[in-house]
């Protein structure tokens, strides 16, 4: 039985050069956030995710292998919301709203993406916005109480989610 390599430490992005990466795997939103997970990369090298607690990867981390070997992590295409408004204090007040659902969001310059959710664009519809599906990576936001990619927010909170 052949024991398969172990990533067990996390490259940010930014922190790393991609070039140098030994091979690169593919993932979808939910897919990113992992803790321990059998993988494998877009030249067959399979590996095994380890990491001391589930983590959300982000477009460009690295996983660092045991032998030292990086693995580059990109987020897949997948079906999506893009949001825009016809000015910018519009965007701004339906980014709020997202925010105030606790919706995970990308922002990108002048559109917000989201995760399609009927309801959510019939809100927004609704406040103005201009929604259309598009097919793009996503990688959200990560939050202001992540800490480094973790996001632990519990529920038993006093604040409102109305409109």
């Amino acid at each position: 039985m052949t024991t398969l390599p172990r990533a067990t430490d996390i490259l940010p992005a930014g922190s790393w050069d991609p070039g140098t990466a030994a091979d690169r795997i593919t993932l979808d939103y939910d897919s990113r956030h992992r803790r321990r997970f059998r993988l494998r990369a877009a030249s067959g090298l399979e590996f095994l995710l380890d990491l001391p607690r589930a983590t959300a990867l982000r477009q460009g981390d690295g996983l660092r292998l045991e032998d030292g070997r990086v693995v580059l992590v990109q987020a897949a295409p997948e079906p999506l919301v893009e949001v825009t408004a016809r000015d910018a204090a519009t965007l701004v007040r339906l980014a709020w709203h997202l925010g105030n659902r606790h919706l995970p969001a990308q922002f990108d310059g002048d559109r917000i993406l989201i995760r399609d959710d009927h309801v959510i664009v019939l809100m927004l519809h609704g406040l103005g916005a201009i929604v259309r599906p598009v097919r793009a990576p996503f990688d959200p936001e990560s939050g202001a109480y992540a800490g480094g990619g973790h996001h632990h927010h519990g529920h038993g909170h006093d604040h409102s989610h109305g409109p």
